[in-house]
């Protein structure tokens, strides 16, 4: 079915027609703490708990991208990058004007061994290592909620 149907000579959206998702690369940033492995989430524009995550980069791969996204976002200086997904779930991206898409995230695991105070979005974003069973209870995407359940 097309996305736009002709009704009495005006054009509608189609309720029904997918739209393609939008893509996006996150890190899932983990670190061995004293009880445990660990999870570093950071705090959305919006107040909610996520992973770093970003669009996917020109010139580089996606785990690269997701790398970066972990620098800038919250301060991963240095740690070991999987070239391949471990994941992907499925969310609405919200837009600053209020309008929603659905996304599709890829996620890559980086095993963090060195962060820095300093980083691009410092004083945007906090951040905040937490043990697995408590990031499941802090985030709100079920789709992540499953992902951290694997760990």
């Amino acid at each position: 079915m097309n996305m736009l149907q002709r009704t009495t000579g005006a054009r509608k959206v189609d309720p029904t027609a997918k739209a393609s998702p939008l893509l996006q690369v996150a890190a899932l940033c983990t670190r061995q703490g004293h009880k445990g492995t660990q999870v570093l989430l950071v705090q959305s524009s919006r107040g909610r708990w996520i992973l770093p995550k970003g669009w996917p980069m020109d010139g580089r791969t996606d785990a690269e991208a997701a790398k970066l996204e972990a620098w800038e976002e919250a301060g991963v200086a240095k740690g070991s990058v999987g070239k391949a997904p471990i994941a992907r779930f499925m969310t609405k991206k919200r837009f600053e004007d209020g309008t929603t898409a659905p996304c599709l995230v890829t996620v890559y695991p980086i095993a963090v061994t060195t962060m820095t105070k300093t980083y691009p979005e410092a004083e945007l974003r906090r951040r905040r290592w937490v043990s697995v069973k408590k990031a499941i209870k802090l985030v709100s995407e079920e789709g992540l909620r499953d992902i951290l359940r694997a760990l």
